[in-house]
């Protein structure tokens, strides 16, 4: 998960160098942004299935030497259409380690800690995050675009050996996955049918607020003649409330209500993103906390809403489940910059806009609160004629 949040952020450090060496267009320079996205939608929609069906534990060394291999060769790329191709393909590695990595700690932790388990891992997504930075300020200056390329390669390839060496598979893929074989379709059946499309709804609304808030709010802060420092904190202080958040929603949602827990996390943003709207013409002071608390509703909720789904669907299913979770849930995270840039463009103050782009959590929490009502479905059905040596319990 660390590796995760290092590629996401570190390719917004190097794509301009590589633009300037090369003379990129901004549109190529688009696509080399885009291009791992794209590969993380497709590894999390074509191979999650495939880590229910031959076990997490094979899917997630197979992903993480595919992404280690093709983020090394992109540092030997000596063309823009190798480096697209080549981080769409490292995008596929990653996109199909993350539900892996996911449904094996479901899998493994005490039930009563699921939630907490997951939003702890998901912690490392936002370090790497802050680790992009700082090996960027640290090798970019001396060593060039590609060193970072190197470590984003080389610390997979050494994972690797540990996940080879130490690595368990789980219980429960033991006992069941291994004697079925997961379909898309499974996700939607033994009563998940209306509950995965509600979920689908709340991970694009989720996504799209997300990535609209780290994409737009440094543009926003530069704009507004806040000094770089201020800027630099502030972002900073959204992807620290989403760390904090794993350690106060995450015992909440085992303890009390993961639906009823997550709805107030998503009521909370509301609030808080309009608050953040209303801060951003104001004195630093107010600033900085808004920008945790709305971190920690956005930012927070997105952890959250990943340990809802790994929790909501059952073992033999739950990468697939998560999978497509994730990569439904990219459509926002490609539309959300998109949109909150043409509320900018229509002359709305960056407050009027904050306020708009709050008003979708409203929906998301209503959404899980419908699930909650729903209740959880019956657990998955094996198909016996599938697998004739399976007794369900």
């Amino acid at each position: 998960m660390f590796l995760d949040g290092f590629d996401t952020q570190a390719i917004s450090y190097i794509a301009p160098l590589i633009a300037k060496e090369w003379n990129l267009s901004r549109e190529l320079l688009g696509l080399i942004f885009s291009s791992a996205l794209t590969g993380l939608m497709a590894g999390y929609l074509v191979l999650s299935p495939f880590s229910d069906r031959f076990g997490h534990r094979r899917m997630l060394l197979a992903s993480t030497f595919t992404f280690a291999l093709f983020t090394l060769t992109t540092a030997f790329a000596n063309s823009s259409t190798g480096i697209i191709a080549l981080r769409f393909l490292a995008g596929v590695g990653l996109g199909a380690a993350i539900p892996s990595a996911v449904a094996l700690t479901t899998d493994s932790a005490p039930q009563r800690l699921r939630a907490t388990f997951v939003l702890a891992i998901y912690c490392g997504f936002s370090l790497g995050f802050i680790a992009a930075g700082v090996a960027a300020t640290v090798l970019l200056p001396v060593y060039g675009w590609r060193s970072i390329l190197w470590v984003g390669a080389m610390a997979p390839l050494a994972l690797a050996v540990f996940l080879f060496r130490f690595l368990p598979e789980s219980l429960d893929a033991v006992t069941v996955e291994q004697k079925m074989h997961s379909a898309v379709t499974d996700i939607f059946r033994s009563g998940r049918g209306a509950a995965t499309l509600l979920l689908w709804m709340v991970f694009i609304i989720n996504l799209a607020e997300f990535y609209a808030l780290q994409s737009w709010l440094p543009t926003i802060l530069t704009g507004l003649h806040y000094p770089i420092s201020t800027v630099a904190l502030a972002t900073s202080l959204t992807t620290a409330g989403g760390i904090a958040a794993a350690f106060i929603v995450g015992p909440a949602m085992d303890r009390l209500s993961p639906y009823g827990s997550l709805s107030i996390v998503y009521l909370g943003a509301v609030v808080c993103l309009a608050l953040l709207g209303a801060a951003v013409t104001r004195a630093g002071w107010m600033l900085l906390p808004a920008a945790f608390f709305a971190g920690f509703c956005v930012s927070g909720g997105q952890k959250s809403v990943i340990a809802l789904a790994a929790c909501f669907y059952p073992a033999p299913v739950r990468s697939t489940g998560v999978g497509w979770a994730l990569g439904i849930g990219r459509i926002g995270g490609v539309a959300g910059p998109w949109l909150f840039g043409m509320l900018l463009g229509m002359n709305l103050t960056p407050a009027n806009a904050f306020y708009i782009a709050a008003s979708p959590m409203l929906l998301a929490a209503a959404a899980v609160m419908f699930m909650g009502r729903l209740g959880r479905p019956q657990r998955a059905i094996i198909d016996t004629r599938r697998s004739p040596q399976y007794s369900a319990p």
